[in-house]
């Protein structure tokens, strides 16, 4: 017998109440978890608070071994077209030490978290429109509902798009339509973000979540093992674009935000943003 006994792995009753304010999460027998993320029971509204509760639920439903697959999405008709009122009021107060702690390493870890501490399939769902949509963009399958929009709105805030939503659009879109879209706050329909390779079907918004458990069910018919290793394999090409790009991405953004000690995340700078989104026009400025 060995003289020590394995550390205790994460317990799902007990992280999924922890998670609770944050994370509506529901698994099934067979370790297929769904995880919609919310504000009070809506659509996620970007705080300092939830940003971090990302990465930290990320690698503790990594690090459950009853997961098999996670199903990762939003609440309500949005999937993040708001910023919570008071939610940056932390960085605002003393934006040096949240330059990093809130956004550096946190945003590092969010998204090297989906990528490296998953050893299960991960499928995505934009349930709506919302920026910030490189969670669901670079998980392993992507579906967006019918009606949904990707865009990116750091350089129209005042902020270098650099803390992961580059990665995303530069591996999805190539060199040229990522960098209109990271410039212009291009609104791409769900319906051009499929055809642009961004997203693997358009499906009814009604229909996402049922659509997502078709899937798990088909990659739940090989043996575990063998899912795993096929993330593996899978997932290569998000590994290598994170290694090359993250680190340094996050650095010139927050460079940006020191040199003009500035924040910009707060509900003002992104309630006046959205609006051309919502209206249905392509960007901000025609």
């Amino acid at each position: 017998m060995s003289l020590q006994e394995f550390v205790p792995t994460p317990d799902f009753e007990e992280y999924s109440k922890r998670f609770a304010d944050f994370f509506h999460m529901e698994r099934r027998d067979d370790g297929v978890i769904l995880v919609a993320a919310h504000t009070i029971g809506d659509s996620i509204q970007l705080s300092v608070q939830n940003h971090r509760a990302l990465g930290q639920m990320l690698k503790v439903v990594g690090a459950d071994p009853c997961n098999e697959i996670l199903i990762l999405t939003g609440c309500g008709d949005d999937f993040m077209m708001k910023s919570d009122p008071e939610g940056f009021a932390l960085e605002e107060a003393d934006m040096e030490y949240w330059a990093y702690e809130y956004a550096y390493k946190d945003g590092r870890i969010n998204v090297s978290s989906l990528v490296n501490d998953l050893e299960i399939p991960t499928i995505g769902l934009l349930n709506g429109p919302g920026f910030h949509s490189e969670i669901v963009l670079m998980c392993d399958i992507t579906l967006a509902a019918a009606g949904s929009t990707i865009f990116d709105l750091h350089y129209d805030i005042g902020s270098v798009p650099a803390d992961g939503i580059h990665s995303a659009f530069q591996e999805l879109l190539g060199v040229k339509r990522a960098a209109y879209a990271l410039l212009t706050g291009e609104a791409i329909s769900a319906q051009q973000a499929l055809e642009w390779g961004m997203v693997n079907e358009v499906v009814p918004r009604d229909e996402l979540v049922a659509r997502a458990y078709t899937i798990a069910d088909h990659i739940m018919t090989q043996p575990r093992t063998t899912r795993r290793l096929t993330t593996q394999i899978v997932r290569r090409p998000w590994k290598q674009r994170i290694v090359n790009d993250l680190d340094g991405g996050f650095g010139i953004q927050m460079f940006g935000h020191i040199a003009k000690r500035s924040a910009v995340h707060g509900e003002g700078h992104i309630r006046s943003t959205v609006d051309y989104v919502r209206a249905g026009r392509k960007n901000n400025f025609d």
